[in-house]
């Protein structure tokens, strides 16, 4: 038995790990929650080589999810699965199912752009097009057919606010979206990804490549926009976790390990790679 299943059930201590408002009790951690997304028995092959195994998951609405784990541990993988971006990768299959609503998005779903109006995604290297501020924010809804100039004009506003980026671009949404600094390109892409309003938004290291000025920006962006999208983060930083999300996966080979509270998680681990995991011992 680990240390950590003994009855005194002692909290681990983290170095630099704070949680700013208490977890929900395991007991009471489904309560009153909707799931969005469920994972079903979900394992993944990049031809012969297995990267996921069997994963089950709910993924819960209007919370921040994150998934941690060694580099190499299915990851990344896994949040792709999520808007079936794998399926640009040659010889890739997924066996098992994830449902958004009541609908598989492997079966139900043919147009894979219906699914990524409906799932979003900000990539761990902010990847703004060359185009202006305003271009960069209007591409979606541009993509999907609106034409209304007046209504693109307010789209473009709302998503820029919502990434609180409007006041400090308002004055040249027609420069080129390149001549922004790193976190407000990050920030732009957030808004792009969610000016057609997804149900879920996917985030892969976002701030991977930001400074901590900008981290501490795209983090509290994050908190403030589960109140309207249900997010999934994958990050290498335990203390972000910890700071932002709701709910965390531990993810190990492919498979995953523990997933509850994210207080919980980190403080009374319930599978001792976990523990190890989060105190250092290895990864």
């Amino acid at each position: 038995m680990s240390k950590i299943q003994l009855e005194n059930e002692k909290k681990i201590k983290i170095p630099g790990m704070k949680f700013d408002k208490p977890a929900p009790h395991p007991d009471k951690a489904e309560e009153n929650l909707t799931p969005m997304v469920d994972i079903d028995r979900v394992s993944f092959f990049y031809e012969q080589a297995q990267a996921l195994k069997n994963i089950s998951m709910s993924i819960s609405k209007n919370k921040v999810t994150a998934f941690i784990g060694p580099s190499g541990c299915g990851k990344s993988t896994l949040l792709r699965c999520l808007n079936r971006l794998n399926d640009l990768v040659e010889g890739a299959r997924m066996e098992g199912a994830i449902r958004i609503g009541d609908q598989d998005i492997y079966r139900d779903i043919s147009d894979v752009s219906v699914l990524r109006k409906r799932v979003g995604m900000v990539f761990q290297k902010f990847n703004p097009f060359p185009k202006t501020i305003f271009e960069n924010a209007a591409y979606g809804p541009l993509l999907h057919g609106l034409k209304d100039k007046k209504e693109l004009a307010s789209i473009v506003e709302k998503s820029l606010r919502a990434t609180a980026l409007w006041d400090e671009v308002k004055d040249r949404l027609n420069d080129s979206a390149l001549r922004l600094s790193g976190g407000q390109q990050q920030r732009l892409c957030i808004a792009r990804a969610v000016a057609v309003e997804p149900e879920v938004l996917l985030m892969d290291e976002p701030c991977s490549a930001l400074d901590p000025l900008a981290t501490a920006r795209i983090e509290e962006l994050m908190v403030n926009l589960k109140e309207k999208y249900t997010i999934v983060v994958v990050t290498h930083n335990m203390q972000q976790a910890a700071r932002i999300s709701d709910y965390t996966g531990f993810l190990l080979l492919g498979e995953l390990i523990e997933f509850g509270p994210t207080e919980e998680l980190f403080t009374r681990p319930a599978d001792s790679r976990t523990e190890d995991y989060i105190t250092g011992r290895f990864g």
